[in-house]
């Protein structure tokens, strides 16, 4: 973390509270567009359900439309990480317009994908703009994209303190000052605010009972977060998997997801797994109070990483979710805690292995679902962290940290070749 000068803060504060008051209007307000069209073509998907069949076509002008006029920004939130950890060039604002058509035409026919990574990527096209307009250097330019990360992160999901603290640990605090730190919070605010003034209503979650603190119950919480560390290792794995094979052995872009859009509408419509497409939000909310199958997760796991490694577009952090409150929830048939907490702590316990953002993920946690539940919130998140491997689901991400020592130190080699 660098050090700042508290003079230089001071006499740079007013510029920046303009920035993050327009970045967090601008990206709160794109969101809610987001959440609101989001909505719209999932209910028009589910009742009219033929449409899955139409998937492949949707794959097409998904491919189509990156591959005549989105080369530049094809990597989406690996070239947010890249550009912040060595700036080159300011992020194509058509970054925004594309991936939302894109996670808008993939919902629509029935692909599994979640919504962080359009309402980030909107969020971190909209900051970068600010470059040119303030004529700022690469240091500042960083600012611009953290600043971007936490208003699409805090707007989508209506954490603003989970979505302050996700930018600046994903990034691994790398290169961040005080005034990122504060800018960050202040921006996810603005972000949330404005969702909350268009009037979108978010997701809410319960926990109503929450078990004592004892052994058995930290044992039993461990146990958890240990299994949700692998699930957050098959699902990042499987995502590079599908993307690496479909990259590998179809050389025209276009039709990846036109191929992948295939298998998808027979195994989703063809089969009577339509629970797997979309966000998959409806069975999240009934795994916190019905048992799930035990392979759901699993099930969930392959969709996602079918769709988005064939090419559509969407984020990786809603089936994330599923996959986490749908392990929790089968968990409860052997774990004898609370499902409703077994599912809440899976929920943040996979998002945290998969992204390395552990603290991110427990204050989410607590934002979502109380303070109640929060020490077994931090504890699975911790632990999830550890066992989740050494590549998450954003390739360009840098691991460093308590992580990496404790995989060079028991493995012996460089987390790099784990």
């Amino acid at each position: 973390m660098t050090s700042l000068n508290p003079k230089q803060f001071l006499l740079s504060l007013p510029k920046w509270i303009l920035i993050c008051a327009l970045v967090g209007i601008l990206s709160g307000s794109a969101s809610a567009f987001f959440l609101v069209s989001l909505e719209w073509v999932t209910q028009f998907r589910i009742q009219h359900d033929w449409i899955i069949w139409l998937l492949p076509f949707g794959g097409f002008l998904v491919g189509l439309s990156y591959y005549y006029w989105g080369e530049s920004v094809t990597k989406g939130n690996n070239l947010l990480l890249e550009e912040y950890e060595k700036p080159k060039k300011v992020i194509p604002f058509k970054m925004a317009p594309l991936v939302l058509l894109g996670t808008l035409l993939t919902h629509l026919f029935g692909g599994s994908a979640g919504r962080e990574g359009t309402a980030v990527q909107m969020g971190g096209a909209i900051a970068d703009q600010f470059t040119k307009l303030f004529n700022l250097d690469n240091s500042e330019r960083r600012i611009l994209i953290i600043l971007g990360i936490s208003a699409g992160f805090a707007s989508v999901f209506g954490t603003p303190l989970a979505g302050a603290i996700f930018a600046l640990e994903v990034l691994y605090f790398s290169k961040i000052n005080f005034k990122s730190i504060v800018l960050s919070f202040l921006v996810a605010y603005a972000a949330y605010f404005t969702v909350e003034f268009w009037e979108i209503k978010h997701t809410h979650y319960s926990i109503p009972v929450v078990p004592e603190l004892n052994l058995n119950n930290i044992i039993f919480t461990l146990i958890v977060g240990v299994l949700s560390g692998f699930a957050a290792l098959l699902f990042s794995r499987s995502t590079h998997f599908w993307g690496s094979l479909f990259s590998k052995n179809i050389k025209y872009p276009p039709l990846r997801p036109l191929i992948g859009g295939v298998v998808l509408a027979i195994a989703i419509a063809g089969f009577g797994f339509t629970k797997f497409s979309g966000l998959g939000v409806p069975v999240i909310v009934d795994s916190f109070s019905n048992p799930n199958q035990w392979y759901d997760f699993l099930l969930k796991i392959l969709f996602t990483g079918f769709t988005l490694g064939a090419g559509f577009k969407g984020g990786e952090v809603t089936p994330l979710f599923f996959v986490g409150a749908t392990l929790g929830s089968a968990l409860s048939t052997v774990i004898p805690m609370p499902i409703a907490l077994l599912a809440g702590i899976g929920f943040v316990a996979v998002f945290s292995g998969a992204t390395h953002t552990p603290i991110a993920c427990t204050v989410m946690g607590m934002e979502l679902f109380g303070i109640a539940p929060g020490i077994f919130i931090a504890i699975a998140c911790t632990i999830a962290y550890f066992s989740s491997g050494s590549v998450g689901i954003y390739k360009s991400q840098i691991v460093k940290g308590a992580k990496y020592k404790l995989y060079q130190k028991f493995q012996k080699k460089e987390l790099q070749n784990l």
